[in-house]
């Protein structure tokens, strides 16, 4: 099995950590950084070749990483000159992937199955199947609905349930077969255009743990949680 990591983001939300180090680098616990929890889990759950798509201090990547040996990983690296998006990147690759592959990215701490993952896309058939958590947004405002100058409804600080993306996907190559290689390409336009195809993806829902990080309190909650949920994390380490 095949993952490719995207690792290329400055991690301008995440300054002032991310000045001297790339995101996927920032260390969690007192051992560990991230992009190295993330290889050790995919080596468990059975993957044996990674391709990191790098950019912004991506030198400092390949130093820490080399050839992934250490996790029993075949590491290769594709650089992006200049931002290509979320897809992007896969796109200069297409030719090098494998029918079906995982695509997520490098600065998430969960204990997802990865290898599930893929196996539940090439299960459903689908152009790409999409990693998803519920999360419930509170707004703190009494919301109004009104009918031109009229309040018809109202209600008192709701809460909505969506279901997220966690930043992990199964794709297929073909999938990325009447894009041009070179040119940015979001996630976001990628679903829009399955959906108008009448293709839609499958979505894998997941409720264990998930944290993105994004944010410095998102950081600071990672590292308060690690201790707990390390085993969680690094089965068997």
């Amino acid at each position: 099995m095949h993952a490719v990591i995207l690792a290329g983001g400055k991690g301008v939300r995440l300054r002032p950590y991310t000045t001297a180090l790339p995101k996927p680098l920032v260390p969690i616990g007192d051992q560990h950084a991230i992009l190295e929890i993330v290889l050790r889990q995919l080596s468990s759950a059975g993957f044996t070749s990674v391709t990191l798509a790098i950019g912004h201090l991506g030198h400092i990547i390949r130093a820490y990483v080399g050839d992934g040996e250490q996790w029993g990983l075949k590491v290769d690296y594709a650089t992006e000159e200049s931002p290509l998006g979320t897809i992007g990147p896969l796109l200069n690759l297409r030719d090098q992937l494998p029918e079906t592959f995982l695509v997520m990215n490098g600065d998430i701490l969960t204990d997802l199955d990865y290898a599930d993952v893929l196996t539940s896309h090439r299960a459903s058939g689908s152009p790409l199947t999409i990693a998803t958590y519920a999360r419930q947004v509170r707004i703190d405002f009494g919301v109004l609905t009104t009918d031109e100058s009229k309040v018809v409804a109202f209600t008192e600080k709701p809460s909505m349930d969506y279901r997220v993306s966690m930043g992990v996907y199964g794709l297929s190559r073909d999938t990325l077969a009447n894009y041009t290689a070179g040119l940015p390409l979001g996630f976001d336009e990628l679903v829009l255009d399955l959906l108008r195809d009448g293709t839609p993806p499958h979505a894998y829902a997941f409720d264990g743990y998930w944290l993105d990080i994004g944010r410095p309190d998102d950081y600071d909650r990672a590292n308060a949680e690690f201790t707990t949920h390390r085993s969680l994390l690094l089965k068997g380490a």
